[in-house]
């Protein structure tokens, strides 16, 4: 894919993170991809654990938005700058990250997400805290 198709496809893709779709979402993996995330330092192998994490993640974060902000052509894939929305408690966080994506044909093999979760963290921290107070 040139780099306007790879954006195209990072938009497409980045917009079935929202609306607690995972099965849409896993429309995106191989089979046998890998994923990893701050949450999953070690990876998620193969499409029935990563769907398995996705149906739980999107669960609670059905809300969140995702929009490519630039893509950078690699060989068998790309990364992608990226930024979100995360709605918690009451807030909104917003971050920027990066996300190393590798394909086969319109299909993403390995996934690395790359960003500072530090303020989404203490936002889901305060949240349990306040549960905690009011039971």
């Amino acid at each position: 894919m040139d780099k306007q198709q790879l954006f195209d496809f990072a938009k497409e893709w980045l917009a079935t993170w929202t609306g607690n779709r995972p099965q849409d979402l896993i429309e995106f993996y191989d089979d046998q991809a890998t994923y990893y995330d701050p949450a999953h330092k070690n990876g998620l192998q193969g499409r029935d654990a990563i769907l398995d994490y996705f149906t739980e993640l999107l669960e609670v974060y059905h809300d969140w938005e995702w929009e490519p902000l630039e893509v950078f052509p690699t060989e068998g894939g790309m990364t992608l700058k990226w930024k979100c929305a995360i709605p918690v408690a009451g807030e909104v966080i917003r971050e920027i990250g990066l996300d190393i994506v590798m394909l086969k044909g319109r299909k993403i093999t390995r996934n690395e997400v790359y960003f500072d979760r530090t303020r989404l963290v203490a936002a889901v921290q305060a949240k349990k805290r306040q549960h905690r107070l009011i039971h």
